[in-house]
């Protein structure tokens, strides 16, 4: 990872209840996200494959590098708004937790406790 004054990241496994849900449809539903907080940027939940709807989600051609993180690839919800979602299917050892898991921009943290609790 390149070495950046000040610059921090780290991942947690999370037991916060993050949905995922577009015009009424959930499309994804986690009580186990990876969170990862990064300097300069909001914590982002990554969720499991298994806890996301990916038969309602498209691969889009867009491609992004993170520097600390590697290459992201992006999901496109069908027959909705593009590219709502990524994920690192080939992280930097520092990150390797959060492989294959998605993050959406537009998460909802469920409960009123960090841990989920409702």
């Amino acid at each position: 990872m390149p070495s950046v004054p000040g610059h921090r990241i780290t991942v947690e496994q999370g037991t916060d209840h993050i949905r995922v849900v577009h015009d009424g449809q959930v499309v994804a539903d986690s009580r186990r996200p990876l969170l990862l907080h990064e300097t300069g940027y909001p914590v982002r939940y990554y969720l499991p494959p298994e806890d996301v709807r990916t038969d309602l989600l498209t691969p889009s051609e867009t491609r992004t590098h993170c520097p600390f993180k590697g290459d992201a690839s992006y999901w496109s919800l069908s027959g909705g708004p593009e590219d709502i979602a990524w994920a690192y299917p080939a992280p930097k050892s520092a990150v390797a937790q959060i492989k294959d898991h998605l993050c959406f921009y537009e998460a909802e943290l469920v409960g009123e406790g960090r841990d989920g609790s409702e």
